[in-house]
């Protein structure tokens, strides 16, 4: 039966440490420069405000330097209810990514699905969940470098109670580069061209109706919504030395509690608040 809780009650945060390889990429490709003690200390203020401020109980793996993009747990496995799907990650050399994932997926007494391996390696199903846009109500699901058609159509026959339409990602490398959740009915967009082609695409999709929060800089699509115990709104988003021109749209969201974060060490690598966590609700009649 589908999770019928408005999107953002969430009770788990499942985080991975930045490891000293942080900026390396797992095939070996070239490497970014980033500052990786800076880097650290940001992703201390996110977890730090889950845990203090939002309130949700905070499982950490620790960093593993033989997986520099294993920071990016979001990418890992795609969970609604009492059901996590591990995914398949475009690059071969990240899928041990998934071991300690499972694990902790395991332990907190999901129903753990695989993907599974199968033929034709890269072109066998791919998916990762910076791809993957849940609403609460359907998913949306971004047809990338990283995630196509073949790794939309499991997560469909994974989520069955709920509808999942697929997207080309215009104007990002992935879908939560140009948009994320900023409320159980609101979805924030990027003000880019790329943005509002497929923002106009997930409107012609759906049969739902979502407010629409535009913001001016690429990066503040990003954000991560929580409802707190206390039916308190939060908004992690990034700083205002991040984007500027788009706290004033933030302000604008009425009661909420804003959070800013600053991600500048992971936008380097073109990754976002919420490739860092995985959100669970382990407490289904939460409201």
């Amino acid at each position: 039966m589908a999770n019928v809780c408005p999107y953002g009650c969430f009770t788990h945060a499942v985080v991975r440490g930045i490891p000293e390889s942080f900026g390396q990429r797992a095939d070996g490709g070239e490497s970014v420069e980033v500052d990786v003690a800076k880097a650290q200390r940001q992703f201390g203020v996110l977890t730090g405000a889950l845990r203090q401020k939002v309130g949700l109980q905070l499982i950490e793996i620790p960093a593993d330097p033989e997986l520099p993009e294993s920071w990016r747990i979001e990418d890992i496995a795609v969970i609604q209810g009492d059901m996590a799907l591990i995914t398949r990650p475009f690059k071969q050399q990240r899928r041990a990514e998934a071991d300690a994932v499972r694990r902790v997926m395991n332990e907190l007494n999901l129903t753990v699905v695989e993907m599974g391996v199968e033929e034709g390696g890269s072109g066998g199903a791919t998916l990762e969940g910076s791809d993957v846009l849940f609403t609460g109500r359907e998913f949306f699901v971004g047809i990338s470098k990283h995630t196509n058609h073949r790794g939309a159509e499991v997560l469909a026959d994974t989520f069955r109670d709920f509808a999942v339409s697929t997207v080309p990602v215009c104007g990002g490398s992935r879908l939560k580069n140009v948009c994320s959740m900023g409320g159980p009915e609101t979805i924030i967009f990027s003000n880019s061209e790329g943005a509002k082609k497929t923002q106009r695409m997930m409107e012609q999709l759906t049969d739902h109706h979502y407010d629409v929060l535009t913001v001016e800089e690429d990066v503040a699509a990003n954000c991560v919504y929580v409802r707190g115990p206390a039916k308190v709104d939060y908004l992690l988003h990034p700083t205002v030395d991040e984007c500027p021109n788009s706290i004033p749209a933030f302000q604008k969201l009425p009661d909420y509690t804003l959070l800013p974060t600053a991600c500048s060490e992971a936008s380097k690598l073109r990754g976002a608040l919420s490739s860092f966590c995985l959100l669970i609700n382990r407490k289904l009649n939460y409201s």
